[in-house]
């Protein structure tokens, strides 16, 4: 692999002005065909085979009507008992009447006739019902409703619209713009040259804006959920920055040694690159392997980040190098420029040097930072082994503590129309009236319903934790029923999920019909059972096959184990610290969360599939270059020294950029983009500078040579990929050097 993109990156750089064209041209017209084929994304989270799933499908069948987005508003009257009085109803008709004559409204309900009024007399709940799904809502009709009841909040009463049907897109705007200026300045500090920061930094954008638009041009044909173009974002621009970085950084040192620049890019692509190529597509197999979940909505989730990944290493190792041929030597420092051209560190005849060897003789600086901490960490393995367990340890505690959920409103951004509605809800009526519950109850005929209708609607009012039940509406046919219940609870107690569990026993003995519970609240908690039964067996694949994917790699039996098993300590720890954050609130402020609550339900296995992909990433670049120097002579203490002070300053850089973009998610107000954002920065974080940076080299020290044992048999029916370049340098060395 590595002499294959040596030529391709010798290629791209002889031919750049032809690969910038392209790459150009692939930009603007799938930028043209998002423009024109866009549709919209979907905030709702289907679970096929779920019997909350099973329910809305059937109301969408016989209660066509019903099966639209819905809306509450809440209405609440200067003081009490102000609507009991005539001005008090005549107002609430008003606001009541406004609402049904809204576009895409089929209907408001009247609160006196529906009895949705505090029992002190301050409080009303209009519900209003739309024709289409809280996706067909348009903008136009969305601000509309927001609107309803100007003229009587005019008059001092307080009007708020929610309800399901102001689920929006989540917005990216400033603040991630702050992620990617640290990125950038962390490039300019890293390679101390503007060209070197702003050619990588625009090789990124350009990867991720062919990345975005493609996924956008799909979207008019796939349903996207509208957190799936910020997953994939985030992605684009960490990774192809990384990817970017890694290439121009090993194309500089090349290019210090004296090589030409088209021989310093082949070098660069087929080393890095393969690099590159390998961790690029671990994160691809790690986020397209959601699919097995078998849940829709995480499987479109994870393709398209997948997708955006994969034209980031397609850019990366195409695109980077004709960039890198058009900056020539100013990708260095000007100091550097100057000392190779007085120095003359290419031969009088023209002809660039032979590739330095890589071990422990080589001439080089060893006074950096990497090649200190790489001493440190290997004299004191044992101590530093353990403080670092005790450290990830003490931040997985919370870890077993994790709950999941689907968001709802009492965790969005407090001034929110979505929080001011539900607040009011709560305080007016209670938290269960934001949660409510709906049982159908269905059969072959009208009787048979009938019949059944009044037994479960006793049963489920004599569940425990049941506030209310609504008597039953039947459909046209009379063989379905709709009973609406409102819990005790609110939507993500753990006494609502208990609750939904106890109603689904109640009725399970009920005869002549068949009973199913949906809602909001009950496809919330069926999505959460689903999701955390498939953690394990997701988690179980991702480690089994790092070990596959690294026993290829470094011809290792301990080095692949030890880093699947550093890949656990990160999870658990990135678990425990977002569950302490988000979940149970410690140093919530700092991240600007107003209220903690249970983790979204796709949270902890999305952050297994792309942390499983950043982990490999750093892990291939430090242990690939131990395993180079140790099978070129130097000793296995020397090689591991001589990976981490080569490879410190790039992936600190990297994660520092990495921890920026994903951190810049953070400051957005939806409380879902949040956490998924600190996630994956806390997660890199702990597994670049604790995992890969600490324990990685304490453990390779301790290991010493024990850790490059292999079985023959083993060794010999394993493929080679050649990511550290072995077959390059073997190629190289039958070639005669390249001109400067």
């Amino acid at each position: 692999m590595a002499t294959l993109l040596y030529r391709l990156g010798r290629a791209s750089l002889r031919h750049r002005r032809l690969v910038a064209v392209v790459w150009l041209v692939v930009l603007v017209g799938l930028g043209i065909a998002a423009a024109t084929l866009r549709g919209p994304t979907a905030s709702n989270f289907t679970m096929p085979g779920t019997e909350s799933q099973r329910a809305i499908d059937l109301l969408a069948e016989r209660f066509p009507a019903a099966s639209g987005a819905t809306g509450t508003i809440a209405v609440k009257a200067p003081a009490d008992g102000q609507l009991a009085t005539p001005e008090g109803q005549a107002l609430v008709k008003q606001v009541t009447q406004e609402a049904a004559t809204l576009p895409g409204v089929v209907g408001a309900v009247d609160p006196y006739q529906s009895q949705a009024i505090s029992p002190n007399g301050r409080y009303a709940l209009i519900q209003v019902q739309f024709a289409g799904r809280a996706d067909d809502v348009t903008d136009a009709q969305r601000d509309a409703y927001e609107k309803v009841g100007a003229q009587a909040e005019a008059q001092g009463w307080q009007i708020a619209p929610g309800g399901e049907v102001l689920g929006g897109e989540p917005e990216v705007g400033s603040t991630e713009a702050l992620g990617v200026l640290v990125a950038a300045i962390v490039l300019v500090i890293t390679f101390g040259s503007l060209v070197a920061a702003g050619m990588t930094m625009l090789n990124a954008l350009i990867g991720v804006g062919v990345g975005m638009a493609g996924l956008f041009a799909l979207s008019g044909t796939i349903e996207l959920t509208s957190t799936a173009p910020i997953l994939a974002l985030m992605l684009g621009l960490a990774v192809g920055i990384d990817y970017s970085l890694f290439i121009t950084s090993r194309h500089r040192q090349h290019l210090i040694e004296g090589l030409s620049p088209e021989e310093a890019v082949g070098r660069a692509v087929g080393t890095a690159g393969s690099a590159v190529v390998f961790a690029g597509a671990t994160v691809v197999i790690a986020l397209a392997g959601l699919a097995v979940v078998d849940i829709p909505f995480l499987t479109v989730m994870g393709l398209a980040a997948a997708g955006t990944v994969t034209v980031a290493v397609l850019v990366a190792i195409t695109l980077a190098p004709a960039l890198l041929g058009f900056a020539g030597h100013r990708v260095l420092p000007r100091r550097l420029r100057r000392a190779g051209s007085t120095a003359g560190t290419a031969p009088a005849n023209g002809m660039a040097p032979a590739e330095e060897p890589t071990g422990s003789g080589a001439a080089e600086d060893r006074s950096g930072f990497g090649f200190r901490w790489a001493h440190l960490v290997t004299r004191l393995r044992v101590p530093v082994i353990l403080v670092a367990l005790l450290g990830l340890g003490l931040l997985a505690v919370p870890a077993p503590d994790m709950r999941l959920a689907l968001p709802d409103a009492s965790t969005a951004a407090a001034g929110s129309p979505a929080r001011v509605n539900n607040d009011l809800v709560r305080e007016g009526f209670g938290p269960g009236f934001t949660g409510r519950l709906a049982v159908v109850v269905t059969s072959d005929s009208p009787q048979a319903t009938a019949a059944a209708a009044p037994q479960v609607a006793k049963l489920v009012q004599a569940t425990d934790g049941v506030l209310a039940v609504a008597p039953p509406q039947t459909d046209p046919t009379g063989r379905t029923a709709l009973l609406g219940v409102i819990p005790r609870s609110g939507p993500t107690d753990e006494a609502t999920e208990e609750l939904v569990h106890d109603i689904r026993r109640q009725v399970a003995g009920v005869d002549g019909a068949d009973v199913l519970l949906t809602g909001a609240t009950a496809i919330g908690i069926d999505v959460s059972e689903k999701l955390s039964d498939a953690l394990p067996v997701y988690l179980l694949l991702v480690v089994g096959l790092s070990i596959l994917l690294l026993m290829l790699v470094f011809r290792s039996i301990l080095v692949p184990v030890k880093a699947a098993l550093g890949f656990l300590l990160t999870v658990a720890a990135t678990f425990g610290i977002t569950v302490a954050v988000f979940q149970e609130g410690t140093l919530a402020g700092l991240v600007g969360l107003d209220t903690p609550g249970p983790l979204v339900s796709f949270l902890p296995i999305l952050l297994i599939g792309i942390l499983f992909g950043l982990a490999m990433d750093y892990e291939v670049f430090l242990v690939s270059r131990m395993r180079e120097d140790y099978v070129h002579g130097d000793t296995a203490r020397q090689a591991t020294i001589n990976g981490m002070g080569h490879g410190a300053r790039v992936v600190t850089a990297a994660a520092l950029i990495m921890i920026s973009v994903f951190g810049g998610f953070v400051f957005l107000d939806d409380p879902v983009i949040k956490s998924m954002g600190f996630a994956l920065a806390a997660g890199v974080a702990i597994d670049a500078f604790v995992v890969r940076m600490t324990i990685v080299p304490a453990v390779m020290s301790l290991l010493n040579t024990a850790a490059w044992w292999i079985p023959r048999w083993l060794d010999k029916i394993l493929p080679n990929v050649d990511v550290e370049g072995e077959g390059l340098r073997a190629h190289l060395a039958d070639k005669e050097p390249a001109k400067v």
